[in-house]
């Protein structure tokens, strides 16, 4: 059994897969718009372009994400992709890459439970932890 992050979006699903891709060193294995589905005609024309399904493989994982119809969005909260490495510089050019125009929580530094550690909701809502360390279990 694996437990996957599916991530929402309100219509930046496949700006936001194709950082996270970059940043994160993944492959997109898929991404299908609502037009291109079988569902198209049960969709409204402006979700056509949009994304009924992205799959992102990194390492041995999986990220999967899509963009909700506008009325069905909901704000992520409760709720954080964390990232666990052990080299402490990798963790700081992740953060800082999806820091970028999004919002701080907790900046990245030594905590006592880690050599780095930081909080943050990237430009596209999405909130994140990056945990570096022994300790980053």
């Amino acid at each position: 059994m694996k437990l996957n992050p599916y991530l929402n979006f309100n219509g930046q699903c496949k700006e936001a897969f194709e950082l996270y891709a970059k940043v994160l060193g993944g492959k997109i294995e898929g991404m299908m718009t609502w037009g291109d589905s079988p569902a198209a005609g049960h969709a409204p024309a402006e979700m056509h372009d949009k994304i009924l399904h992205a799959y992102m493989v990194v390492g041995d994982q999986a990220l999967m994400a899509s963009d909700s119809p506008p009325e069905n969005y909901e704000k992520p909260q409760g709720t954080y992709v964390a990232i666990n490495l052990t080299d402490t510089q990798e963790g700081q050019r992740i953060f800082d890459a999806l820091a970028e125009n999004g919002t701080v929580q907790m900046p990245f530094e030594k905590t006592f439970w880690a050599d780095g550690f930081g909080m943050l909701v990237d430009r596209f809502g999405t909130p994140w932890m990056v945990n570096c360390g022994p300790a980053s279990s």
